[in-house]
């Protein structure tokens, strides 16, 4: 099975987890620019420290509407940015495909998965083929080689949502634009056998050709580059109209074992933005990159490695 899928498949573009993020953002302005504390703030409208803190990091699905317009009169909004924080309420409570998944992974990589489905551009640095790009085998192999997901069942829905993930890159309507820049180790690195490893490197050559895509390689022979002990990254981008409110760039690092990172100050976004340049700079050109994929391909097929 590999890790094509149809257009009718298509997770639900409208994300809530960028409106949920938007609102958040405007209310902590708001807040700040009144000179409140959020001790204070919550206090004056009858929440919690701890929900008005989550409501503006944008991680409380059910926002409620009266909270919402209780802290904008606080914070003496005009009517008309009033409506407009009241309409991403409303969008912020909009359940998404993926809520379906609730409890697989963490909070923190919910939103990924939300703001991943949201963006209109993708650009990710890995070691690894990236999940938005692998195929069910593949993916099958790597979520089971993680301690606690031993049940065939638990991995069978990881598997499921990462597939239904990858509809972002392969719909008709407005796929992502996805720029992958992958070290060669991820080619060599034996994940499954060969078998599975000869099956994903035939998709990553086939993925690479679609306009939307771009898969280059950063190659042995090209030594260290600065950025890559820095290890992989993921830097979204978001439609300028999405929601009506401008979303700014968001650096996105997987903890693994440990908590997972978002980065939005305008220098961490820049920080990792040239260390993609300085890795793009090393990299082959495409056809090369699918050239060497190609290559790797035809020895696990005929059983080298």
């Amino acid at each position: 099975m590999t890790g094509h899928r149809s257009g009718d498949d298509s997770p639900d573009s409208s994300s809530s987890t960028l409106p949920r993020r938007q609102l958040g953002r405007f209310l902590r302005e708001c807040r700040e620019a009144n000179g409140f504390t959020i001790a204070a703030a919550a206090k004056l409208v009858d929440l919690s420290a701890s929900a008005l803190q989550r409501i503006e990091a944008g991680q409380t699905q059910k926002v409620r509407k009266q909270d919402v317009r209780a802290l904008c009169e606080l914070y003496a909004v005009g009517a008309e940015e009033l409506r407009a924080a009241m309409d991403l309420a409303s969008l912020a409570r909009t359940q998404s495909w993926y809520h379906a998944y609730g409890g697989l992974y963490s909070e923190a990589f919910n939103m990924y998965t939300g703001l991943e489905a949201a963006a209109h551009r993708l650009l990710t640095y890995h070691e690894h083929i990236p999940g938005l790009l692998q195929t069910a085998d593949y993916a099958r192999a790597i979520i089971s080689a993680y301690p606690g997901f031993a049940g065939a069942a638990d991995v069978d829905r990881r598997v499921e949502h990462r597939m239904r993930r990858q509809a972002i890159v392969t719909r008709k309507a407005r796929p992502i634009a996805l720029e992958v820049l992958l070290h060669e180790s991820a080619l060599r690195r034996v994940i499954g056998g060969s078998r599975v490893m000869a099956a994903q490197l035939r998709y990553l050559a086939e993925v690479s050709k679609l306009p939307n895509v771009t898969v280059r390689l950063h190659p042995f022979s090209a030594g260290l580059t600065w950025g890559m002990p820095r290890g992989s990254f993921t830097i979204l981008e978001f439609d300028s109209s999405a929601g009506g409110v401008a979303e700014p760039p968001i650096v996105y690092i997987e903890g693994g074992p440990t908590q997972d990172v978002y980065l939005e100050k305008p220098d961490e976004v820049l920080l990792y933005s040239n260390l993609a340049s300085a890795i793009r700079h090393a990299t082959l050109e495409e056809n090369q990159t699918r050239d060497l994929v190609r290559r790797v391909t035809k020895e696990y097929e005929h059983g080298q490695r």
